[in-house]
């Protein structure tokens, strides 16, 4: 009888039963700025800012033809390593609905002398004219656990938020 109920309890310990204790949750969505604290999925802040630095409606010089585009500079402070995070940009309009994102990662940044790192980077809109801004969400997109539909035994936990998409309220 002992050795019976062991041999039912060494598999609910030893994980293969861990599927009731897999949880996902997925994280908030920050406030959206024109320079932001960059946070994990628990909310900390990593140390590293984000800002836009400035953005203007141009031709992008490979496709003049398709008319104006957001083209837009942006500085990473404080990642300190080539690596970094991954994080939302918008071109919204006056009421901050976003018009276009995209993701921006700092790895993707050039490092300057003074340790930022700086990039540019484009965004096709529909109506050029309506964008009002461009934002950063602070949620950092690079790390994304495995899910308990994936990986029932070692997977769930907290992801980030869903990434920021054309008609969200920011």
């Amino acid at each position: 009888m002992i050795l019976a109920s062991l041999a039912l309890s060494l598999p609910a310990l030893s994980g293969c039963s861990s599927s009731w204790f897999c949880q996902d949750t997925t994280a908030e969505r920050g406030e959206a700025g024109r320079k932001v604290q960059v946070v994990d999925t628990d909310g900390q802040t990593l140390g590293v800012t984000v800002e836009v630095v400035g953005w203007r409606l141009t031709p992008h010089p490979q496709v003049p033809a398709d008319g104006d585009k957001v083209h837009f500079d942006y500085r990473f402070d404080g990642t300190g390593e080539p690596r970094g995070p991954v994080v939302d940009a918008c071109a919204v309009d006056q009421d901050r609905v976003a018009l276009r994102c995209t993701t921006v990662d700092a790895a993707g940044a050039w490092p300057e002398p003074d340790g930022t790192r700086t990039g540019d980077d484009w965004l096709g809109v529909d109506h050029p004219r309506r964008v009002a801004a461009v934002l950063f969400l602070p949620n950092d997109q690079s790390y994304d656990r495995p899910s308990c539909a994936t990986d029932p035994k070692d997977g769930g936990g907290k992801h980030p938020p869903k990434s920021a998409s054309t008609g969200d309220q920011l």
